[in-house]
């Protein structure tokens, strides 16, 4: 019996075919989108033809280890010798350090320049990991090269005024202006560098206005940064009862936030973002602020400047469930990630089934350690289930260890007084909260679930967050 035309077989011929002209149709469509594509493809990996330039500065650097030992050599030789003066090892010194500061411009310039304008280095978890290295972009890159040659130009400047005898005041005036060039060129550089590393609103990044979508319950939103992640166990109003630390919790989202960004393609903002395992995408333009009762929009929008990450400071944001917190949470995470900082985010019960797979390998302090690279951690959705003395053990180790090194974001439903009860023990809550709150800023949000707001509530008012 002849099978129908639009069955395939096992082995996988169909035995019909699309008409000729359908056929054809799509080899022309086919062609006229590869072209362009493989073209692309073709200009980009002419950016290869760079990294022979790299090796070369490498070379270079050679050279400069070579003039640094032998002017070492010479210092020695005259010191031992007795024809040193305090001047000219003064002079000396100096020369060192500018050998010194060059080799810095070329490491900067090599492995920042590689990183940004030919392949990525990847240096994810290597405890010599430069800082820099995390937020380097073309920017960036510009304004430290500049910053760099303001230093060079200050070493020289300082061995003219100390060798002044024997420089003309000829020499001595353009170099002052010359350096006064650097500095002004330098200045003027990372002010039209700052717009550029500002976080983009437009429209096609952000998306629109989310008309109110800001609940923290991580749902549906308008900002199109980030895939929505399959295993969405962050929400705060579905979080009830105890949920147990088990592997599968340990493995979700702080697995995928400590993966590197190199690993999960893309580059800049976008990687940063998607490693930080944000549970859906949210933007602090899309914050509703006139739905709360109660809200420090002054508080929130100077913590939008991200000042209390470079000041190791945190935030602990308060209210009943469905308010926002979270929201504001993965928003002032995203921008984070936007500014270059490497974010990671994960709830209660994910962090303690972290640090409690790292304390039984032995390795607890290890992961606390690794977790110093990033300088922003997001705690989400403390108090919706009371911890275990050992798993409240575990969240003080976190909060004492990033005391003073790194900020913290953390949402919770309990007002501080009643933390005793989320950590089962009143001496650890008042240890945590020592820490946590001593350089932070506490922001209350006080109002309905918004989630319910087209509900009526079904009877529940939500309690004031003391």
């Amino acid at each position: 019996m002849p099978l129908p035309s639009h069955v395939t077989p096992a082995h996988g011929h169909s035995f019909s075919s699309p008409a000729p002209g359908l056929d054809s149709f799509r080899d022309h469509r086919d062609v006229a989108s590869f072209a362009p594509a493989a073209l692309g493809y073709a200009l980009f990996a002419t950016r290869w033809l760079q990294a022979p330039l790299y090796f070369g500065l490498v070379a270079a650097q050679g050279v400069y280890v070579y003039k640094f030992f032998n002017e070492l050599w010479k210092l020695i030789v005259h010191v031992i010798n007795g024809h040193a003066d305090e001047t000219y090892v003064m002079l000396a010194v100096l020369k060192l350090v500018d050998v010194v500061m060059i080799a810095n411009l070329l490491i900067m310039t090599i492995v920042g320049g590689y990183e940004t304008f030919v392949s990525r280095i990847n240096l994810q978890g290597h405890r010599d990991q430069p800082e820099w290295l995390s937020h380097v972009n073309s920017n960036v890159l510009k304004v430290k090269l500049a910053t760099a040659i303001v230093g060079i130009s200050s070493v020289h400047l300082l061995q003219m005024f100390v060798d002044v005898h024997h420089t003309s005041q000829h020499a001595l005036l353009w170099g002052t202006a010359i350096h006064m060039a650097f500095i002004v060129s330098a200045g003027i550089l990372a002010y039209m560098s700052g717009p550029m590393l500002e976080p983009r609103k437009s429209g096609h990044e952000c998306g629109g206005h989310a008309g109110g979508g800001h609940a923290d319950s991580h749902g549906e939103g308008h900002l199109q940064l980030i895939p929505k992640p399959s295993t969405g166990a962050h929400d705060d109003a579905t979080s009830s009862g105890r949920a147990t630390p088990s592997a599968s919790v340990a493995t979700s989202a702080p697995a995928a936030a400590s993966a590197p960004a190199s690993s999960l393609g893309g580059s800049g903002a976008e990687s940063r973002i998607r490693a930080a395992g944000f549970p859906a995408p949210k933007a602090l333009e899309d914050f509703d602020h006139d739905y709360p009762r109660s809200l420090d929009r002054e508080a929130v929008a100077m913590l939008g400047k991200l000042h209390f990450i470079t000041a190791k400071e945190n935030v602990v944001l308060l209210g009943p469930p469905g308010t926002g917190k979270t929201h504001l949470a993965v928003a002032f995470g995203t921008r984070a990630c936007q500014a270059g900082h490497q974010v990671l985010f994960a709830t209660v019960a994910e962090w303690v089934a972290r640090l409690a797979d790292a304390k039984a390998a032995g390795r607890l302090t290890e992961e606390l350690a690794r977790l110093d690279r990033y300088p922003l951690l997001i705690v989400d959705a403390l108090g919706y289930f009371p911890l275990q003395t050992e798993e409240a053990q575990l969240i003080f180790r976190l909060v004492a260890h990033r005391y003073e090194r790194g900020s913290l974001i953390v949402t919770s439903d309990k007002p501080l007084s009643s933390w005793d009860l989320v950590l089962s023990d009143a001496a650890v809550a008042s240890a945590v909260i020592d820490r946590l709150v001593h350089h932070s800023e506490i922001i209350s949000v006080e109002g309905d679930n918004y989630r319910m707001r087209d509900h009526g509530g079904f009877g529940f008012t939500s309690p004031a967050v003391r």
